[in-house]
């Protein structure tokens, strides 16, 4: 782990660069860095985890649309995230993207079926975050992701 993130809590270290390793592995098409770095993020408390990717998806895509998202908007991120990874990652889901998407926007309609693992969930919530982010640096998207937790539980 590298100085980048001594600023954080202790939990939200290894996290953020867990993230930010696979994120740079999925820009870089890089297989083997990737399933690494997501091994590094499915070890991690799945709880603080999904808080902090969901939180991050959920940032980008408000960023992304201002003035609210619609159905066709979520229909457009989802062909366009799956459609990139699956050019190098073949087990990209669309099924598990749509969760995160769902998850990350509080309309997951959980019918009581378990979601799925934390393996896929943490990859697929990279490939999304790398899609979503674009040119922008992942630290950014992390930092941005923590700030907004430490507000609402400042609010809470």
């Amino acid at each position: 782990m590298t100085d980048q993130w001594r600023h954080l809590p202790a939990a939200a270290r290894p996290i953020a660069a867990a993230t930010a390793a696979a994120a740079k592995a999925a820009q870089e098409r890089d297989r083997e860095s990737l399933t690494e770095a997501v091994a590094q993020l499915g070890a991690q408390d799945q709880t603080q985890t999904g808080l902090i990717l969901g939180t991050a998806v959920r940032l980008q895509l408000e960023a992304a649309h201002p003035d609210g998202l619609d159905a066709d908007d979520v229909r457009a991120v989802l062909d366009k995230s799956v459609r990139s990874a699956a050019t190098w990652c073949p087990e990209t889901d669309p099924q598990v993207m749509l969760y995160l998407l769902a998850s990350a926007l509080g309309v997951w309609d959980d019918d009581g079926s378990p979601p799925p693992p934390p393996a896929p969930l943490a990859l697929h919530a990279v490939l999304l975050i790398t899609h979503l982010s674009g040119t922008r640096p992942i630290a950014e998207v992390v930092t941005a992701a923590l700030r907004e937790i430490q507000h609402a539980q400042l609010d809470d």
